[in-house]
């Protein structure tokens, strides 16, 4: 209770029967009134909100959002092919960047996130277009492996070392954190193991399955900053999923079967017809969020991963494009290496054709077409930059000749 004749030390009021005192509990004779305290709270919360506003703006400024026909023109520089997943991923994370900036309004439709699902054969291209969309973008990205993962409180990861990873992408700036990208590779290795819920733990399988589902849907979640297993006396970063795009891919192995066992059921009866022509070297194109159910995803997940997209099998054509037409084509890389060493290198086209012959034959897709060069061209790289020459062209005849050298069928055998 405050004396008659004391006084605010801030505005000067007098203690009375409208004015309260409230006395300091560290300096004597030092009093703030009720006034001065409803003054301060409306300057603080005016401050938060400016600090809100301010932030928003730095964020939509450091967003370098396009239009959906913007963002696959920027992906037609770096992926060949792959029209329909281009266009269907444009479309979604426009969506979701839209959302992620639009006002926020009690009287507004709350627009819900749009996760997306890649389905495609290893080296198609899948964690290329997370990247190159990202980069696009101007958000951080994090790459993870759904294998490491585990239920929590057995041995692996747990779900939460995503947000981790994201978190250094992001040097740690939680905000920029949480308007950024997962790519979640590998999602089908954690499909459940029978088409029945699991009576025994499936805890690297459908358990990791039920512990993304939070992360995946929005939650804020506790995140150890160095990753790794949750303890009692840890620090944590609470970091807020809602506006976190989750991009899930994975090769999902011989889900063609269960494609093509629902098209020939449909095919039986009154609907079959000869007008339905069935591509059976691309069945992946037909694929539902059903084909996924019966793969081994639980409903729950699917339902949280709405978009769903595939990526075509590649072909001689595409891949000899691969190897030479995209913005980051790996012949540019490698000439602008030796390049570095003033060295001039040029490949004849038989030997671009041998090139792509080889990844066909090994099912390596895109990703293999490196490791070909690679095989091809590290004697070159290792000898030339101490040596005088300065050209070397990469025949057919080199190509054979070094790759037999390198071992590298008899490494793919024994793998």
């Amino acid at each position: 209770m405050s004396k008659t004749g004391e006084s605010c030390s801030f505005c000067g009021r007098h203690a009375s029967a409208d004015i309260f005192l409230i006395a300091s509990g560290v300096e004597p004779n030092v009093f703030i009134c009720n006034y001065c305290v409803e003054q301060a709270y409306n300057i603080w919360m005016s401050e938060q909100e400016n600090n809100k506003q301010r932030t928003t703006t730095e964020l939509s400024q450091d967003l370098l959002l396009k239009k959906p026909t913007e963002i696959k023109a920027f992906l037609d520089q770096y992926v060949i092919g792959q029209e329909a997943t281009k266009k269907v991923l444009s479309v979604a994370v426009y969506n979701h960047y839209k959302r992620l900036l639009q006002e926020k309004d009690q009287e507004e439709v709350e627009i819900q996130k749009s996760n997306i699902v890649m389905v495609g054969q290893t080296g198609t291209g899948k964690t290329l277009m997370a990247r190159t969309i990202a980069q696009m973008l101007n958000v951080p990205l994090a790459i993870v492996d759904a294998t490491v993962f585990t239920e929590a409180g057995y041995v692996g990861e747990d779900v939460e070392s995503i947000l981790s990873r994201l978190l250094q992408a992001a040097d740690y700036n939680v905000e920029k954190a949480e308007r950024g990208i997962v790519f979640i590779d590998e999602i089908d290795k954690i499909s459940r193991k029978s088409d029945n819920p699991s009576i025994t733990r499936d805890v690297s399988g459908e358990g990791v399955q039920h512990a993304l589902l939070k992360l995946l849907e929005g939650s804020i979640v506790n995140v150890p900053p160095k990753g790794g297993r949750k303890h009692p006396d840890q620090k944590y970063i609470e970091v807020n999923t809602e506006h976190i795009l989750f991009i899930a891919g994975g090769a999902f192995d011989g889900i063609e079967r269960i494609i093509a066992r629902r098209m020939n059921r449909q095919a039986v009866g009154y609907n079959s017809s000869k007008e339905t022509k069935v591509d059976d070297k691309n069945l992946l194109q037909y694929i539902t969020h059903k084909d996924l159910k019966d793969y081994g995803l639980i409903p729950e997940i699917i339902g949280r991963l709405p978009v769903l997209t595939y990526m075509d099998p590649l072909d001689k054509e595409t891949l000899r494009m691969i190897l030479t037409q995209p913005k980051n084509a790996l012949v540019k890389q490698y000439i602008k290496l030796f390049a570095m060493d003033g060295i001039t290198l040029s490949f004849e086209e038989d030997a671009l054709n041998f090139i792509v012959e080889k990844a066909l034959e090994y099912k390596l897709g895109a990703r293999g077409l490196r490791s070909l060069c690679e095989s091809i061209l590290t004697d070159a790289m290792f000898n030339l930059p101490s040596t005088n020459e300065k050209t070397l062209v990469v025949t057919r005849s080199y190509a054979e000749d070094k790759l037999n050298k390198s071992g590298f069928t008899e490494h793919l055998l024994s793998a």
